[in-house]
């Protein structure tokens, strides 16, 4: 089984030297996925066990551990690969679509000068069409120049103040479809502030401190039992507690337990999600945008409507395509369109959402009798160990003779104080 990334980020991150609890923490990852990996990794990339006297098992890794891996996994190397390929190919099919629309108005317009230049000329010839190309150098192509965007720079920093990191072309797809997902691995950053918010709170934690960084909670009847709170007790192994009023509480024995002592980072009390994004395009670029499909239906309608005698060659070839043309330039306009409004649909959901978390976590800031008692009871099963080097009993990483000789001089030393106390 190949080591999970998840995991592997997550050692990276905890500096290479970390406990069941604190991959879970880190990643958002349930108990046993947590644990399992973590053996798979150690196996897989050279790891090393450290056993606490208590039996609590540190894991510690090698730091060049992806190295030893993609040397080993073929599968690993052609991910990296495909990677490095797929960001090529998607930064070609984003500006494509740019490519596309400057190609399309090109050859609209070209064919327009073409027809309307030929008609004119043949006049005194008795019409017909000669199929002349006349040379066409369309200003549009200069939005295909790097310089794009710099050009007269004072002029639009004076007229605009929105600056896009979008060159043109890019700016055409993000108008079109936008710039992605606003939440991304929005699951896995749920169970990272849950399970560092059971950290905070020494592994023993109530559901109201867990209820603002969930969704629904359900009906009525269900956040009465507290059926929201199966997923976090399933995920990170916890313990349901219940005091002599009734009220429940749960605790996590895995994540009070760590190789480093926790630090709580500065996280948001609730879960807060992004709002969707139009696009990154600048309101310059949109415009240009909206416009160069305006033209390019216009054209497409103009050429569609122009009677040739006897088309050939380019032209005919064009006006063959026209309709196609005309469809691309509607949809272009159609898409962000509608997109725009599917955008205010969700926008307002996650506006909801995010008002019902902040509800719940402002019921934190000023708790009644029965949640203080709730709390209060929590704290009695609250715990933290930190395992350092000194209470490791046994290491993978070093000889076992040369550990029990090391281990046998500690508890010399340990009843050497022990009667000098006695003695005193």
């Amino acid at each position: 089984m190949a080591p999970n990334p998840a995991i592997m980020k997550a050692v990276e991150k905890l500096d290479y030297r970390v406990t069941v609890g604190d991959v879970a923490t880190q990643a958002g990852l349930n108990i046993q996925l947590a644990s399992q990996g973590l053996l798979t990794l150690a196996s897989e990339a050279k790891g090393h066990l450290q056993v606490a006297d208590d039996g609590e098992i540190v894991y510690l890794f090698p730091r060049n551990f992806r190295d030893i891996l993609r040397n080993k996994y073929l599968q690993l190397q052609l991910q990296d690969w495909w990677n490095k390929v797929w960001r090529i190919l998607f930064y070609l099919i984003r500006i494509s679509f740019g490519i596309f629309l400057i190609i399309s108005i090109a050859l609209i317009y070209t064919a327009i000068i073409v027809i309307i230049s030929s008609q004119s000329s043949d006049d005194d010839d008795g019409g017909g069409y000669r199929g002349g190309f006349p040379i066409f150098f369309p200003d549009i192509f200069w939005f295909l120049s790097p310089n794009y965007g710099t050009y007269d720079q004072q002029t639009y920093n004076r007229s605009h103040k929105q600056k896009s990191e979008l060159n043109f072309l890019e700016a055409i797809f993000s108008f079109l479809f936008g710039d992605g997902h606003p939440n991304p691995q929005l699951e896995e950053r749920r169970f990272r502030e849950i399970a560092s918010t059971i950290r905070k709170h020494n592994g023993a934690i109530v559901a109201e401190q867990i209820a603002p960084y969930l969704d629904d909670l359900g009906e009525e009847y269900k956040r009465e039992d507290e059926d929201y709170m199966l997923p976090v007790l399933t995920r990170f192994n916890g313990q349901p507690q219940v005091s002599p009023e009734g009220k429940i509480i749960y605790y996590f024995p895995e994540l009070q337990v760590s190789a480093s002592e926790y630090k709580g980072n500065s996280r948001s009390n609730y879960l807060k999600e992004n709002p969707w994004k139009f696009s990154r395009a600048s309101s310059e670029q949109k415009l240009l945008s909206a416009g160069l499909g305006i033209v390019n239906i216009v054209g497409a309608i103009i050429l569609a409507n122009l009677n040739v005698v006897n088309a050939g060659g380019f032209v005919g070839f064009v006006k063959g395509i026209s309709g196609l043309l005309l469809v691309y330039g509607i949809g272009f306009l159609a898409v962000p369109f509608l997109r725009n409004f599917w955008i205010q649909m969700r926008n307002d959901k996650i506006r909801q959402r995010n008002q019902q978390r902040i509800n719940r976590a402002n019921l934190l800031e000023n708790p009644d009798m029965d949640l203080q008692q709730k709390i209060s009871f929590s704290r009695q099963f609250a715990n933290q160990k930190v395992i350092g080097q000194e209470d490791l009993a046994y290491s993978t990483q070093k000889d076992l003779l040369e550990q029990e000789v090391e281990n046998s001089a500690k508890t010399d030393a340990e009843w050497e104080r022990r009667l000098r106390e006695g003695n005193g």
